[in-house]
């Protein structure tokens, strides 16, 4: 057997590297979603924290509350109607 025929049965590239990048795709995708949910959040305080203490008061907040409510870790009671 030639040394010509043992090469053309190999492929040129270990089929591993496809899980490197299939890791990779899924790493990078996470840390995107994490990333633009980061950028979401810090809008929607900023929005809140514009607002006069009036409208806070309208939807059932007060500034203390402001990244509490948009984190998810509010009181129950903050969202009784009043």
């Amino acid at each position: 057997m030639s040394t010509m025929s043992q090469a053309a049965a190999r492929p040129a590239m270990s089929l591993s590297s496809g899980g490197f990048f299939r890791r990779f795709g899924t790493w990078f995708g996470t840390w995107a979603y994490v990333l633009v949910d980061h950028l979401h959040r810090r809008a929607a305080i900023k929005t809140l924290c514009q607002m006069n203490d009036r409208e806070l008061r309208d939807i059932g907040l007060t500034r203390s509350q402001i990244e509490d409510a948009v984190f998810g870790f509010a009181k129950p009671d903050v969202w009784r109607l009043r």
